[in-house]
């Protein structure tokens, strides 16, 4: 291309989960027998109830365009689904459907932001946030929270986090890449400090909410601290709960105001989500829940499977995650040494290159989540496959000098 790029281009990079399973996809493709922790998805199909109803919708005809907040039938199901699951109160009118969370999230931060605002984003964070804030012109605040918080953001640190061009603290719970869950007593602490600061609006991101462990419970920071509601975007979607990644729905839930703000930039970007995979989200969020049920239980027999297959591993240290499908793997104790061939690991990606080279593993850096010496690897596979996956990371980490 003879002309160039715009500058908006330079502010953000690729999504580093992405390329990573890319490079595993590469690899099989070559023959490489890889174990594939780097998946931030479920392996599971679609429910067939779920299924079955976008292929109804095919069959009658409904290919066409729907309303850009998404269809009406849609978005009460969400509202309804909010009601049920989560104890809270959203008309459809206070619903936008978009084609996935990301979706959301970009158009909810293109709505929002002018040059220079600040979006406080804890770290470890998803991939994505920081990169979503800058393409916006905004300025992501990353605030380390390590592991002597849980990987939470505390009132202490956010109240020190906040300045006056502060737009938006970003809140994931249950997390990725931690399975951190926040606890309703650590809620109502980060609710007190933003009530002294009511320019501030929190996105609060639950799209593994379906996937958490006892004793911990999912709650919505709205559910602790109703008087936010206001000011608070909701982002969720069918991806992860209902194994529907491809499907690409995703939702948010806030004030009306910003819902049309929202709605308007869809509607001069991709005007509506797909008419197919809406009427199936309608039948996962109204339909038969088992489904979401039994695939909670099988990650949580997976966890303990996986934790344990840790356990022999020499050198790293696993965080117990509380919600979603991912071990943030502490690596501190491989950083100094030595591989068979000569090589000194000096960081979580020489120990990612390291055990995807010599045993075939592999995981996402701590690096991509800001928050180093760490490896997140994700239980979304198969039982066999963790077995494996941990049995030769215990042989390339005793393999070290």
């Amino acid at each position: 291309m003879s002309q160039p790029f715009a500058d908006r281009l330079a502010r953000i990079q690729p999504s580093p989960s992405v390329e990573a399973n890319a490079r595993v996809v590469e690899l099989r493709a070559q023959g490489r027998d890889i174990v594939n922790f780097t998946i931030g998805e479920p392996d599971f199909d679609t429910p067939a109830h779920i299924a079955e109803a976008a292929v109804a919708a095919l069959k009658a005809g409904d290919t066409h365009y729907t309303p850009s907040a998404g269809t009406p039938a849609l978005r009460q199901a969400v509202a309804d689904k909010l009601a049920r699951d989560n104890g809270l109160d959203y008309t459809r009118d206070e619903v936008v459907i978009g084609a996935g969370g990301k979706h959301i999230l970009y158009h909810a931060l293109a709505a929002t932001l002018n040059p220079g605002d600040e979006v406080i984003v804890p770290a470890p964070y998803w991939v994505s946030y920081p990169d979503l804030i800058a393409l916006n012109e905004g300025v992501p605040r990353i605030v380390a929270c390590d592991a002597s918080s849980g990987f939470k953001l505390t009132a202490r640190t956010l109240a020190g986090a906040i300045t006056p061009r502060t737009r938006w603290l970003v809140l994931n719970t249950p997390s990725n890449p931690t399975g951190a869950v926040y606890s309703e007593a650590e809620l109502q602490a980060l609710a007190v400090v933003l009530r002294e600061h009511p320019r501030v609006g929190v996105i609060s991101d639950e799209i593994y909410e379906h996937f958490v462990y006892a004793p911990a419970r999912h709650l919505s920071l709205v559910n602790v601290a109703p008087d936010l509601k206001a000011r608070t975007l909701i982002v969720n979607g069918a991806s992860k709960g209902y194994a529907m990644t491809g499907w690409r729905i995703g939702f948010g839930a806030g004030p009306r105001d910003l819902v049309r703000a929202i709605v308007k930039l869809i509607s001069q970007t991709t005007t509506c989500p797909s008419s197919l995979s809406q009427a199936a989200a309608v039948a996962a969020f109204a339909g038969d829940q088992a489904p979401v049920r039994e695939m909670a239980t099988r990650y949580a027999e997976r966890r303990q499977l996986m934790l344990e297959g840790l356990q022999s591993v020499i050198g790293v240290s696993a965080f117990a995650p509380s919600g979603a499908f991912y071990v943030y793997l502490d690596v501190e104790g491989l950083i100094g040494r030595e591989t068979p061939t000569g090589q000194r690991l000096q960081s979580d990606d020489d120990v990612v290159l390291y055990w995807l080279e010599s045993v075939g593993v592999a995981g996402v850096s701590g690096r991509a989540y800001g928050l180093s010496p760490y490896v997140r690897l994700s239980f979304a596979i198969g039982e066999a496959a963790i077995q494996e996956g941990c049995r030769r990371l215990g042989e390339a980490c005793r393999a070290l000098r």
